[in-house]
């Protein structure tokens, strides 16, 4: 089992403190979304997995995210762990949003060992109202850059769908 350490040297210090810096804005609204996604990275690694997030609103378009999620491919597994802004339009039914999330991501398994490098994503979607503090996000996309060793590689998508749950 991993201490609080650990886990931050592991998966970064950046995440948590968007996470940590988003609970002030739980007075005003937190939303926590969870769910499917894809994930696409150079040169060949096409998997399925998960994505989670929690926001919290500052103000009624502008909030911050914590964003965290993992892919699996035949052994192969990556793990993001990435925050920023949010914007997001306040519509009756439906709620367009982007974002500009920044972190790691942790590539391993397989034949090779575990490597992290630097990640940023750019991206936004589109959520739908169902009953009053459940949505539908149909879907989320990320086009992802990824530094490992000094190798920048920019031909990477993420596509997410899920429910979300607003307090």
């Amino acid at each position: 089992m991993l201490n609080l350490r650990q886990l931050i040297r592991k998966f970064g210090i950046v995440p948590l403190v968007v996470t940590l810096l988003s609970f002030p804005a739980a007075a005003q609204r937190v939303e926590l979304f969870g769910g499917y996604q894809f994930t696409h990275l150079q040169p060949a690694f096409n998997a399925n997995g998960w994505d989670a997030s929690i926001t919290g609103n500052f103000k009624h378009i502008l909030g911050i995210t914590g964003d965290f999620s993992g892919a699996y491919e035949r052994g192969v597994h990556a793990y993001t762990y990435t925050g920023g802004p949010v914007l997001t339009a306040r519509l009756p039914v439906v709620q367009p949003f982007v974002h500009a999330l920044f972190g790691g991501m942790t590539v391993g398994g397989g034949t090779s060992s575990s490597t992290s490098g630097f990640t940023m994503m750019f991206g936004g979607g589109l959520d739908i109202g169902m009953r009053k503090g459940i949505g539908f996000r149909v879907v989320q996309a990320d086009w992802i850059s990824t530094n490992f060793s000094g190798t920048t590689r920019n031909r990477n998508v993420r596509a997410s769908t899920g429910l979300v749950i607003k307090f």
